[in-house]
């Protein structure tokens, strides 16, 4: 069960990955992806893993929120 989840989360992480220069909401979507494949990579005990993907996910909402600031500015 916990391979299927590490699958999925990866899978979808980077299908958001993929997409993400059509909208701000695969960024967003991207950085929920990283938290997803982080949360299995503690659960599956390989915990360099989960702090790499934590790092990715905080990088990619900041990215979010920069762009959404820059979109209100002009």
């Amino acid at each position: 069960m916990l391979t299927a989840f590490g699958a999925c989360a990866v899978t979808f992480m980077m299908l958001m990955y993929a997409l993400e220069r059509r909208g701000r909401g695969f960024v967003l979507a991207f950085a929920v992806g990283c938290a997803l494949s982080s949360s299995y990579g503690f659960l599956a005990g390989t915990w360099p893993f989960g702090v790499v993907e934590a790092i990715w996910s905080l990088v990619a909402l900041r990215r979010y929120l920069t762009d959404r600031r820059a979109e209100h500015a002009t």
